[in-house]
């Protein structure tokens, strides 16, 4: 049985006499979910090299191991596709999205994918892991995707989230004059009773915050930047229409008002999905315990789609 590199923790003075058990859960940030895991792995917790069980006490200068067992994908085709990839280390693989490409495999859409991308991407490498994306992008949403190498990391990612401290902002082009440099919509989203795959806001809705600043107002359109505290499904796209600025070339998510404009129209026609692009992604890296920061460059067709906005508004 083959193990990723451990987790180690050497016990300081002030530990002396704490449990594995607490150390496990406060020092490592090990999750219940995850502890039970490894409670069962034949080498997954160890104090000086020794299986021990978690309601042991530590002494100061023990050195305490978590060792996690290595997975594959094995229910994911490997593909030779185009991989854009910001960023690679033991802990985390960072990569630009496209747009038109969904992120994990579902029911009849097997192939094409991210995972099998990605999943290719590791065998050629000799990297054994099973595939863990830490969050979800739209899959006509284009922008930095976060794929988690093993289950700690992947659970120390996800709990940030869950805390709001991971930091995931968007570029979006909207219809219309955006009043205000800046602006936080509040509003509870939920789906439409009448159209299932579609949400709306609904005051019974479950709690949804997106923050926006304008960046740059053009004469049919605005740039506008978006930081989210929530992740609901089609979240952006629902806030900006409520707001009465849907996204460009946003088919599900529009107004009649902006659908019988010639120039929208026009305009619309250089898109072949919504305007919105997952820009920038930070966070605490679960490895480093740093804080880090990852993004990516604006798309060949949102940038020529810029182009055209600015120079109509000359």
């Amino acid at each position: 049985m083959s193990y990723y590199e451990p987790l180690v923790y050497i016990v300081p003075p002030e530990d002396e006499g704490m449990l594995l058990k607490t150390i496990l859960q406060n020092r490592l940030m090990v999750s219940r979910k995850l502890l039970s895991r490894l409670k069962l792995t034949e080498e997954g917790i160890t104090v000086n090299g020794e299986r021990k069980y978690i309601n042991v006490k530590v002494a100061a200068g023990d050195r305490v191991e978590v060792r996690m067992e290595k997975e594959e994908s094995d229910d994911i085709l490997p593909q030779d596709l185009p991989l854009n990839i910001l960023h690679e280390d033991e802990h985390l693989l960072i990569v630009a999205k496209d747009a038109g490409i969904i992120v994990h495999p579902t029911h009849g859409h097997y192939t094409n994918t991210i995972a099998n991308a990605v999943v290719h991407h590791w065998r050629e490498s000799g990297i054994s892991c099973r595939f863990r994306p830490v969050h979800r992008l739209d899959q006509e949403t284009s922008g930095v995707l976060a794929i988690a190498k093993t289950p700690y990391v992947h659970q120390q990612i996800s709990e940030q989230m869950i805390r709001h401290e991971v930091k995931k902002e968007y570029m979006a082009f909207v219809w219309g004059t955006v009043e205000g440099p800046q602006g936080t919509i509040n509003e509870p989203i939920d789906r439409d009773p009448e159209q299932p795959h579609v949400r709306m806001v609904r005051p019974d809705g479950y709690p949804a915050v997106t923050h926006f600043e304008l960046d740059r107002q053009y004469a049919e359109a605005a740039l506008v930047r978006l930081r989210l505290e929530t992740g609901r499904t089609h979240q952006i796209r629902v806030h900006m229409k409520h707001l009465g600025h849907p996204l460009l070339g946003d088919k599900m998510y529009t107004l009649p008002c902006y659908e019988e404009s010639p120039a929208v129209r026009e305009i619309a026609g250089l898109l072949e999905r919504q305007a919105l692009h997952a820009y920038k992604l930070g966070f605490i890296h679960p490895g480093t315990r740093e804080w880090v920061e990852y993004q990516a460059p604006l798309p060949a067709d949102l940038a020529a789609l810029q182009a055209r906005l600015q120079e109509n508004s000359k």
